[in-house]
């Protein structure tokens, strides 16, 4: 298992982090099998998006319109929608790997969402072999 930690600059923005996942994935020595990702924070998520010009911002603003201004129970209440999408978008992620590399299509990156940044982000990448 390995541990990444990423660093956000903004409040909400989406962070690239396929090479950094694939540089684990070739350090390991992995030909086949299977890379879990797994997000340790409540307002940051994990997904799968093309990176072409404006999907990022695009994204964002869906994501901003996704929650609505409600009396939230939970204090402080900001934080809020950023728990909401963290927990519709999902903390975790698993890609194939095949042939020693990252089995993505053609337009596919692994990306973090900020939710709730600038922040520190703590990810957990665990490696497993499938036979076939």
């Amino acid at each position: 298992m390995s541990t990444l930690n990423i660093k956000t600059d903004r409040q909400r923005e989406i962070v690239d982090i396929t090479e950094q996942i694939a540089q684990i994935v070739r350090g390991s020595g992995l030909r086949q099998g299977l890379c879990h990702l797994f997000m340790q924070h409540t307002t940051a998520a994990l997904t799968l998006a093309a990176q072409e010009p404006g999907v990022a911002v695009d994204m964002l603003d869906a994501f901003n319109r996704l929650t609505p201004v409600l009396e939230y129970n939970h204090q402080p209440s900001q934080h809020v929608p950023a728990h909401i999408l963290s927990a519709t978008i999902g903390a975790s992620l698993v890609v194939p790997i095949r042939s020693g590399t990252l089995a993505l299509g053609e337009f596919q990156k692994v990306v973090l969402i900020e939710l709730d940044g600038p922040k520190r982000r703590r990810l957990e990448v665990s490696l497993m072999p499938v036979a076939g």
